[in-house]
């Protein structure tokens, strides 16, 4: 599967961006995904992820209850809308897939559990 990020951009303080992933070459509903960003200086860190059918969703606590995590299986495409957005959210955002991880156990929010990856999408929030 190959997946592009869209939707990035620059955003004040407080203000939403909304990030797509689409996925090509396979179906989308045979991958559970994931958003990982990467800040200048700093390691990539989990933020979201989702399982195949949408029925579970997880959530790194720094964006929980500001960030939601979706899915349309129809549009090969996954979803992160991003409120109340803070200037320490800026970094490279990557959507990622797994047919494998144990969804749900810890493997769910590492980086090596991902075995396909998009190219990013750069997130700057401005004070």
């Amino acid at each position: 599967v190959q997946l592009q990020a869209y939707g990035g951009g620059l955003v004040q303080t407080g203000g939403s961006l909304r990030l797509s992933c689409v996925a090509s070459g396979s179906p989308l509903s045979n991958y559970h995904m994931a958003w990982f960003r990467q800040a200048t200086g700093s390691d990539r860190e989990f933020v979201a992820a989702i399982s195949r059918s949408a029925s579970a969703t997880y959530y790194a606590d720094t964006v929980k209850g500001r960030f939601t995590i979706s899915r349309d299986n129809a549009k090969n495409t996954v979803y992160l809308q991003m409120n109340s957005l803070k200037p320490e959210n800026t970094a490279v955002y990557s959507c990622a897939a797994s047919q494998q991880v144990n969804f749900g156990g810890s493997s769910t929010f590492k980086i090596s559990s991902y075995k396909y990856w998009g190219q990013g999408t750069l997130v700057t929030v401005s004070s």
